[in-house]
């Protein structure tokens, strides 16, 4: 096993970013899904590519055991974020690319709908997956409109709130008081009193006592650092996805219709963003564009933040100290969480599909998902792992609960699985960047949602 990161040219983003990424991709990918198949699968080693650098490790190990157990030899090139779609495309269109590669939900259906990737259940290592091991709904998540399945879990997660606990107890808050909160879109409940409790102007005047200025913050209660595009992942998905019977579209995977028109919708985004107007939340250049919500919380410029659990590990080595809390409940009596996760898939152009597909097999096995869950990076897709990482996250005296309690509630859902998804995001992003920037009010949402739509209503996969 050998592995060659790729230095970044550009800083890596979020997962949710790679939304907003190439528009142009599906016309490249077009070239290749029409020379696709020339290369025919044969012996040797497997070319792999991921992009999270705080997961190598646990895949060189994966590595490591696949190779003593089958002698098959797994090549694995690490490339930041912000590329890797870039070189994953241009390999798509030469013919360079990867056997295998770690796979994200907002770019699968482009893949599929281009006709770039193996069907794993037709191979026959696929044999060797227990489906029913992953965590539910995961299995599915990764099956295209035709049935196939064209990726193999590997790995979940949700959101919650990140916090300051020594700015919680300054003050004069306890855990209590996050455990029980909850929000509204008319006054924000007592979540919005909890923002305004934390959140200090530069004289030292809190934003729910006389004289607080809004427009000198010292300290904001919530951090943020972009508009979400059309997810909004770590910014304001919890609260859309609470506030009534709201799903980003008509169905709850492969929909062809958004919703970013609809009422309830809107009036939680003027809400959420009008956190800017009273000094509770960053206006857009409060921070600059790369300075992420882990960063505004160890520089105590923030007091709390949502983020994802991948990055667990790594709010759980910042020099404050670090509290967990479940997200705020919202008018439908529910705490909810988005729940994604990344996938392994095959490119029909390897030229070594069988180890190829025994690579991602093994990889969707608790003998390698083990090995996964021994780093604590990321909760493994299979349920029985997810067990043994919970125990090596909570070595670090933080909570899981905030994040595993959405799986036994079942109160998740689905990261928007649709075709166009790099469309969506690049109509998207300029919409929620307004909101943020320009405080526009959300009723500005319906003119782009209508170009969204339209990319379904011209395309041949308008079902309704």
């Amino acid at each position: 096993m050998t592995t060659q990161p790729i230095s970044p040219l550009r800083s890596s983003l979020s997962r949710r970013g790679l939304l907003c990424g190439l528009a142009s991709g599906a016309a490249a990918l077009t070239l290749a899904a029409c020379s696709g198949g020339s290369r025919k699968s044969g012996a040797g080693a497997v070319e792999y590519w991921m992009w999270d650098a705080s997961q190598l490790p646990a895949y060189e190990a994966c590595a490591k055991a696949f190779e003593a157990k089958t002698g098959i030899k797994v090549n694995i090139t690490q490339i930041a974020w912000g590329d890797y779609w870039t070189k994953l495309t241009a390999g798509f269109i030469a013919g360079t690319g990867p056997d295998a590669f770690t796979d994200h939900i907002s770019k699968f259906a482009q893949f599929v709908d281009l006709e770039v990737l193996v069907p794993l259940e037709k191979q026959a290592a696929w044999a060797g997956v227990d489906e029913s091991a992953f965590q539910e709904g995961l299995i599915d998540l990764w099956k295209g409109e035709d049935g196939h399945q064209y990726g193999c879990p590997k790995d979940w997660d949700t959101v919650a709130v990140f916090y300051n606990r020594d700015m919680l107890a300054q003050a004069g808050l306890s855990e209590a008081d996050l455990a029980d909160w909850s929000w509204n879109p008319a006054d924000g409940g007592t979540f919005e009193k909890v923002l305004a409790r934390l959140t200090v102007d530069k004289n030292g005047v809190r934003g729910d006592e006389p004289g607080f200025d809004k427009n000198r913050v010292a300290v904001y209660g919530l951090g943020i650092q972009d508009a979400g595009t059309g997810d909004g992942q770590t910014q304001w998905s919890p609260f859309t996805g609470s506030a009534g019977d709201w799903f980003y579209t008509n169905k709850e995977t492969w929909g062809d219709h958004y919703r970013y028109d609809e009422k309830v919708f809107q009036d939680t985004m003027d809400w959420y963003f009008g956190l800017v107007d009273k000094g509770y939340m960053p206006p857009r250049g409060a921070f600059s564009s790369t300075t992420s919500t882990d960063v505004q919380l160890g520089s105590g410029k923030i007091a709390m933040c949502f983020n994802g659990s991948w990055m667990f590990g790594t709010y759980a080595k910042l020099d404050v100290k670090v509290g967990i809390a479940a997200n705020p409940v919202g008018p439908n009596g529910k705490s909810v969480s988005l729940f994604n996760g990344l996938g392994d898939s095959i490119s029909k152009q390897s030229a070594n599909i069988d180890n190829a597909s025994k690579w991602v097999a093994f990889l969707g096995t608790a003998e390698a998902q083990d090995i996964v869950a021994s780093h604590g990076i990321v909760f493994p897709a299979i349920a029985s792992s997810t067990k043994k990482a919970v125990k090596v996250f909570e070595e670090t005296g933080l909570p899981t609960k905030p994040f595993t309690q959405h799986l036994e509630d079942k109160s998740t859902f689905f990261f928007p699985l649709t075709y166009f998804g790099a469309d969506v995001g690049a109509i998207m992003k300029p919409a929620t960047d307004d909101l943020w920037a320009n405080r526009v009010p959300a009723s500005t949402l319906t003119k782009y949602n209508e170009q969204v739509n339209l990319l379904f209503k011209t395309s041949k996969h308008k079902k309704s």
